[in-house]
């Protein structure tokens, strides 16, 4: 490539990478590998030839331990300059992101390099500072119409090399090769800043500060100490119209931010100073912000590792001294260098900050905001399992208190609650097993229930210990408590704040299937009242089934007790009954939750719950097999510790003739994301070629399930002919890409479709089905729109999903029993380029026929 493409794809007035007219004279053997943490985090790998960097992003970076594969992919020639750069690139430009050189030193190419790179296998030898000895670029087979080249990085077996169980580099030597800083205190750097050297000063022009003298109903004056933060009001639908700005509700503190030159304080709503509260990385970056002075608003926040703001994740990082995994989202600037703008339009004000704040992915950042309607908005918020959106009047000023002109809207009933007491856990000593809760009215305290899940094992006995000492003798509600309410219950002074999330309310106002999520410090209880009842939480079904221990522990990490998976069965059933209902089932029992003793089970065993249906396999003697006729059975499989349910593809009343298949699709190391999206993308395909209708769903591990419904017709014989043939398909078409061998040595840089999901006695995850592994993740379907890099295998859990589901227009699978075909027998998937076994025109009228019966089913 030559450098036409490095310089078309970039903007040198505002990058500050090094602009260069033609590839240089040098005949060197330069090489570089950058640390590039862009939209999601790589490595650039680079090689001196010709006059220029040749290029490939490594997404999981390179890997010293010999034969494991590390997919590079190819991009266009950079300037033997870019060697050197180190620093951030601003949000919205290509590769937007913090840069900085992990490794450099020279490379000796083995043979000729041309030669090596035309054939597609480049062998060289590196001599850096952290990478060493022999290396291998191999291309991969590509695609028609592929946009980029595939490669594979891969370390030849040396003295330099390293067996799996050795340290990861990557992690051993994170810092720069060249400044020995950490890619955090180079991502703090907001664009035209250096916290090194100052401000930049570039191509003859100095980087100033947004200047807010011209603004409109700007008024200049002394900065206040402090300015009460205005609020949003809840509402029941999300709004709509041109004036309305939407922005992402972000699961943190609300902090205002005031710059007083050298001197920063964060203080909360109630204006208490937490400066030290969130360590050095957000202070520095707010140090490093071009202005004098400056109060902005905004709120600090952690990420988990679905990549949405979440309180837990941030107690938990304040706990653990993690500074570097906190981020200031900063949405408002309410004074700038003598002029205070509480006056100016909303518009006006963002329109300063972004200027201030610029891009990068550092610990300060600017919160964006659309002007899509709402309501769509707030639906995609939703479906990524956020916790709701605000909406603001662009025009409006900046107001303290609660008003009108900003309102909120939640995927799911959440806010604070007073704590007015808590009952001691029953299954560990020192712990609480659930808090009682109140808001007040009338300046009197009313009693809401109780919230017994949410707590990890940590946070449980941490608020016995707060609670303990603040006992008091009597109940500090309004009115005395009915004689199953007070049970157990311990009252406390009605000082600390809860934040629960929860599905709405009985008729008698008592919270329904309640989750903590952390304590508040930041708001006084006094300030605690009922806010409006969510409109998306409709009355789930209930179970029957009484349950023992309810505060036990399953995923410890997480919060999630036995009560609150029975909580989140009770709110899915509807939607996951018809794929475990009637049907035998495996499935993963954990006693001691995730953390404990895990064995899988199919047949039924001594002591098991009444709720629980027996069926006897016709093929089987012995002990009969496991099913469900209703939600009381899943309640008892939660009872017996049940965490995964795994259901056969046919029914109870139908053993030999499966009316569902699935292709599971499971990567390997080194697969990227997007690849195992495309792979379900040509699963479906293939498969409306063959007259089914394809849906999706997460696994809730690392892959992605196609699940088609078929008509009970052929037998397990025939649908895993069926199934194997269409994977040996695609592995014939693109063997660089797929296997059909389970063999896990076979599988580094491939995905595996395992096609053997499909046999009698095999069994796959259910939809709706927890996963026995640190996360609490659910198999969760999918609309094929969905389907994106935001919405990774594991992004649903038990927490969010109930959310999800509830604001979605439609169910995902609707129409999924409408949509069976059969599997016509002597059908096989063909490769790509034969002919097809039927024309095209019947194969569209397939389709159509298909569509219209899945249509027909949504109608009913």
């Amino acid at each position: 490539m030559a450098l036409e493409q490095y310089r078309a794809k970039r903007n040198f007035e505002v990058t500050p990478e090094p602009r260069s007219t033609a590839p240089s004279a040098s005949e060197g053997h330069s090489f570089v590998v950058q640390k590039h943490d862009a939209r999601r985090l790589h490595y650039d790998f680079r090689l001196e030839l010709d006059g220029v960097l040749k290029s490939w992003a490594v997404t999981r970076g390179p890997s010293l331990v010999p034969g494991e594969k590390r997919l590079a992919v190819a991009v266009e020639d950079h300037p033997l300059e870019y060697g050197s750069f180190e620093g951030t690139i601003p949000k919205g430009e290509y590769g937007g992101g913090a840069v900085l050189v992990w490794d450099r030193g020279a490379w000796a190419p083995i043979g000729d390099p041309h030669t090596g790179l035309a054939k597609g296998h480049l062998e060289f030898e590196l001599s850096g500072q952290k990478l060493q000895g022999r290396w291998h670029l191999v291309r991969m087979k590509g695609k028609p119409r592929e946009k980029h080249e595939n490669w594979l990085l891969i370390k030849g077996d040396d003295e330099f090399a390293r067996d799996k169980e050795a340290p990861d580099i990557l992690e051993e030597q994170p810092k720069s090769a060249a400044s020995g800083r950490p890619i955090a205190e180079v991502a703090k750097e907001a664009p035209g800043w250096s916290s090194k050297t100052g401000r930049i000063e570039r191509r003859g022009e100095a980087a100033e500060p947004p200047d807010p003298a011209g603004v409109k109903g700007a008024r200049k004056g002394p900065m206040p100490p402090f300015v009460e933060p205005m609020q949003a009001t809840a509402v029941k639908a999300p709004l709509s119209g041109d004036r309305w700005l939407h922005e992402v509700k972000y699961d943190g503190y609300r902090i205002e931010a005031r710059i007083d030159r050298a001197e920063i304080k964060l203080l909360t709503r109630a204006g208490l100073d937490w400066t030290t509260k969130f360590g050095e990385p957000i202070l520095e970056a707010l140090r490093a912000l071009p202005a004098s002075q400056a109060l902005i608003d905004g709120e600090v926040v952690a990420e988990n590792e679905a990549g949405a703001s979440d309180f837990s994740a941030l107690q938990a990082a304040l706990s653990e001294e993690q500074a570097d995994r906190l981020t200031f989202y900063a949405f408002d600037l309410l004074y700038l260098d003598g002029f205070d703008l509480r006056d100016a339009s909303l518009i006006a004000r963002k329109r300063l900050l972004e200027a201030l704040i610029g891009g990068g992915s550092g610990a300060v950042r600017y919160s964006g905001h659309f002007e899509e309607d709402g309501a769509i908005v707030f639906r995609h918020a939703c479906r990524l399992g956020l916790e709701g959106i605000v909406s603001k009047l662009r025009d409006s000023p900046y107001r303290p208190g609660r008003g009108r002109s900003w309102a909120k809207i939640k995927c799911s009933g959440r806010q604070e609650f007073v704590i007015a007491g808590f009952v001691p856990s029953t299954a560990q000593r020192n712990a609480i097993g659930s808090l009682v809760l109140g808001v007040y009215e009338d300046g009197k305290l009313r009693h809401v229930g109780r919230v017994g899940t949410g707590f990890t094992a940590t946070v449980a006995r941490a608020l016995y210990a707060r609670l303990e000492p603040m006992r008091v003798a009597s109940s500090p509600f309004a009115r005395r408590l009915g004689a199953a309410e007070a049970r157990q219950v311990r009252y406390v002074r009605p000082e600390l704040v809860a934040e629960v999330d929860f599905r709405g309310w009985t008729a008698d106002k008592i919270l329904r299937h309640a989750s903590f999520k952390a304590l508040r410090e930041d708001k006084p209880a006094r300030e605690v009242t009922r806010e409006s009842e969510p409109s998306n939480s409709p009355k789930a079904k209930e179970s029957a089934v009484e349950l023992t221990h309810p505060d036990r522990l399953y995923w410890p990490d997480d919060g999630v007790t036995k009560q609150g998976l029975a909580d989140y069965y009770a709110e899915v059933w509807p939607h996951m009954a018809p794929f475990v209902v009637d049907r035998a089932l495996a499935l993963v029992r954990c006693p001691d939750g995730i953390t404990g003793e895990k064995f899988f089970q199919k047949h039924a065993w001594k002591g098991i719950g009444s709720a629980i249906a027996r069926v006897q396999d016709p093929m089987e003697k012995g002990e009969p097999l496991i099913s469900v006729r209703d939600l009381d059975g899943l309640i008892a499989l939660v009872q017996m510790a049940v965490l995964e349910i795994h259901p056969w593809g046919s029914t109870v009343t139908n053993w030999e003739r499966p009316d569902t298949i699935i292709m599971d699709l499971d990567p390997g190391e080194g697969v990227p994301w997007e690849a195992v999206i495309e792979a379900a993308r040509e699963v479906r395909d293939r498969l409306g070629e063959a007259g089914l209708t394809a849906f999706v769903k997460t696994s809730g591990g690392k892959g992605l399930h196609v699940v088609a419904p078929v008509k009970p017709k052929a037998d397990w014989p025939a649908v895993k002919a069926f199934t194997k043939g269409m994977a040996d398909a695609m592995v014939a078409d693109s063997p660089s890409r797929y296997v059909a061998t389970i063999a896990k040595v076979k599988r580094t840089g491939k995905i595996l479709i395992d096609y053997l999901r499909n046999q009698r006695g095999t069994t796959a995850i259910a939809a709706y089905s927890t996963r026995a592994r640190p996360g609490a993740a659910v198999s969760m379907p999918l609309d094929w729109d969905e389907l994106g890099p935001e919405i990774g295998p594991a992004r649903f859990t038990v927490l969010n999903a109930p959310a999800r589901l509830a604001t979605l227009d439609r169910d995902p699978w609707e129409g999924f029993r409408a949509a069976e075909a059969p599997i016509e027998e002597g059908t096989r998937p063909r490769r790509a380029g034969q002919a097809s076994r039927r024309t095209d025109s019947t194969a569209a009228s397939g389709r159509q026929a298909s569509d219209r019966k899945r249509a027909r089913g949504a109608k009913r």
